[in-house]
């Protein structure tokens, strides 16, 4: 059996890149949704400060940490998904901290 270094660098950086796209988009995906909650809960202070809705805070404030906690569990179920080489989680890593 031969040991073929330039194969086994190709494998490599290919999960590098992967896991580096992965981790990337996942990042930017989950702070969208974050946003989009954030934008969503700031329409209806708006709405209740203008007199056409009148607002729960307690109830909003619950329902608001429920789905930023499916939004995380998502995530953290996403990762166990996720394949487990070296490359591909160093790869995921750098991308998830640069998105």
């Amino acid at each position: 059996m031969q040991f073929d270094v330039n194969a086994m660098m190709g494998d490599v950086g290919v999960g590098a890149v992967v896991g580096f796209v992965t981790g990337y988009a996942i990042k930017k995906v989950m702070k969208l949704a974050l946003a989009l909650i954030g934008a969503y809960v700031a329409s209806l202070f708006w709405l209740q400060q203008k007199g056409v809705i009148v607002i729960d805070k307690d109830k909003l404030f619950n329902l608001v940490g429920q789905w930023s906690h499916e939004i995380l569990t998502a995530g953290e179920k996403l990762m166990g998904i996720l394949p487990g080489t070296t490359a591909f989680l160093g790869g995921f890593a750098l991308g998830f901290h640069k998105g």
